[in-house]
């Protein structure tokens, strides 16, 4: 009589006989805590979850933790936090609870260890003993070695020792694995939804683990299907990195009586370096100035700290829209999509097979168009903090007016200093190449006689009536128009930049901009 050294709950399997037609749909998103989440997983997300919302489904949050080598402190909360910033929302699943539960796969081991005993009473799965040195020794002594139909009769399991013998190592504490047993020479089809049929030989895949007594957990592999089936999961939506993976879980399903049930899949394509040769990595952010990860992340181990897009500036609603346009098309020429939109055009046929290029200009594009969009008074807002870390304080109405001047300018909200300092803080310096293109040996004449048409403006918040005024002294005067406009517009900001000078010095008002020009007239030679 074999031993089975797993100890069991009183967990039912549940039964599902439901036809796939009938079934509504339930999709997943299932990240390990190893680290930050990576972009390409924020899209695979997303994906997911338009798919879902597009046809009345559901999203579950699952977070696969059964490498407990790997489990990194704090990426969790990390992944829920950053979901919750771009607006993706949870039906089911850890941080929304469900009828499903419990929603982390380490707290699910007595589950997994039923079907463990299952796939072996079955002859579907084996006891391994093969130590790491011993499974080392034979990929040294076969090229391409791996453990499966060709092999595993060389190996220390329960196909080659008797059971007694498999019975007293399990019985004596001694460490095993269990192994799928994969038929050899079977062709495996895998219907995708983004790839058409695919077939595989099972002669290519090895008897990968499903368990590991060391520490009571079941593989990737095992756990994956296990949840997708118990949580009844109908379409599983993933990185084409999984497409190897496929045709092992099709065997699960088989094995474990759930082909009828067994869910669709669709392998997204990778997101690629900038560039296009290879898969987008942390490196290439690093590298070329753009985040890769959704939130800033700090690496509870060494201290290294990660850029993020939030922190970076960008509107969740930018990155929303940038990454679903990476790797699927909605079937129009239109960019800019709301996530309303996004849901009512999405479909899989509309992925494409082929990797897609991160452009990460484009990313920028995106947040820029939806920063001009914003209001005024949303804008402003963001402008507030970056004001009070410098010490100024504004009226409101005024800071909305001067945003109205320079949001078209800018990408990202840090970008309104930049092109808006000059409003709170007068010129010490003046820009040289704006001097040299722009400040002519007429300059300082025009000015001084200009000082004097400005000290007789009463009302600096009659824009239209006030560069009338100016346009007419101007040509009353025969003064080339340019070259007293650029001279005054340096005066000012210190440069030949910003928006409409007439705006300019309804904000600064008359002492302030009289002011100005007084003192470049001292300064520049």
């Amino acid at each position: 009589m074999t031993i089975y050294p797993i100890q069991f709950c009183n967990f039912a399997p549940r039964i599902n006989n439901i036809n796939m037609a009938e079934r509504k749909v339930r999709v997943r998103f299932a990240p390990s805590p190893t680290g930050p989440l990576h972009i390409g997983g924020v899209r695979t997300c997303l994906y997911n979850y338009l798919f879902a919302k597009k046809n009345g489904g559901d999203l579950l949050l699952r977070i696969e933790d059964t490498d407990s080598q790997r489990f990194v402190p704090g990426a969790e909360e990390y992944i829920i936090e950053a979901f919750k910033w771009l607006g993706i929302t949870f039906d089911e699943g850890v941080g929304v609870g469900g009828p499903n539960g419990p929603y982390r796969q380490s707290e699910r081991r007595d589950i997994y260890k039923i079907y463990v005993k299952q796939l072996i009473e079955s002859g579907h799965a084996y006891y391994a003993f093969d130590t790491p040195e011993e499974l080392e020794a034979k990929r040294n002594a076969i090229p391409n070695f791996q453990y499966d139909s060709h092999t595993r009769m060389q190996g220390v399991n329960s196909l080659t020792l008797s059971e007694d013998e498999v019975n007293r190592r399990i019985a004596a504490g001694e460490k095993y694995v269990v192994r799928i047993k994969v038929e050899p020479d079977e062709d495996i089809e895998v219907d995708d939804l983004v790839r058409g049929k695919v077939v595989i030989n099972s002669n290519i895949l090895d008897d990968k683990v499903l368990y590991k007594a060391a520490d009571e957990l079941p593989t990737y592999h095992l756990a994956n299907i296990v949840d997708d089936h118990l949580m009844e999961i109908t379409h599983v939506i993933r990185g084409e990195e999984w497409l190897p993976s496929a045709p092992l879980h099709v065997l699960l399903y088989r094995y474990l009586g759930w082909a009828d049930t067994m869910p669709r899949f669709a392998h997204l394509p990778l997101l690629l370096k900038p560039e296009g040769n290879g898969k987008l990595s942390k490196r290439d952010g690093d590298k070329l100035g753009f985040p890769v990860f959704p939130l800033q992340w700090k690496d509870p181990k060494s201290g290294d700290i990660s850029s993020g897009y939030r922190e970076s500036g960008y509107l969740p609603e930018a990155v929303v829209n940038f990454l679903a346009l990476l790797g699927w098309n909605p079937g129009n020429d239109q960019e800019m999509l709301s996530m309303d939109e996004l849901i009512e055009l999405f479909s899989i046929d509309r992925i494409s097979k082929s990797g897609a290029r991160f452009n990460y200009e484009k990313g920028k594009w995106f947040n820029h168009e939806y920063l001009i969009r914003k209001s005024d008074e949303e804008v402003a807002h963001m402008f507030e903090p970056i004001l009070k870390e410098k010490g100024i304080t504004c009226a409101f109405d005024k800071l909305k007016y001067i945003v109205s001047l320079v949001k078209e300018r800018i990408t990202f909200p840090a970008d309104l200093w930049e092109q808006a300092s000059f409003f709170f803080e007068a010129p010490t310096a003046y820009d040289e190449k704006s001097l040299k293109k722009r400040w002519k040996e007429e300059s300082p004449q025009c000015l001084r006689e200009l000082v004097e048409v400005l000290k007789g403006i009463d009302d600096y918040s009659k824009v239209n009536e006030n560069e009338q005024l100016v346009l007419d002294w101007v040509a009353s005067k025969g003064y080339n128009l340019g070259t007293v406009m650029n001279s005054f517009r340096i005066t000012l900001v210190g440069a030949a930049k910003g928006p409409h000078i007439f705006n300019i010095i309804d904000i600064l008002g008359k002492e302030e901009t009289i002011a100005r020009v007084n003192r470049a007239l001292e300064v520049i030679k």
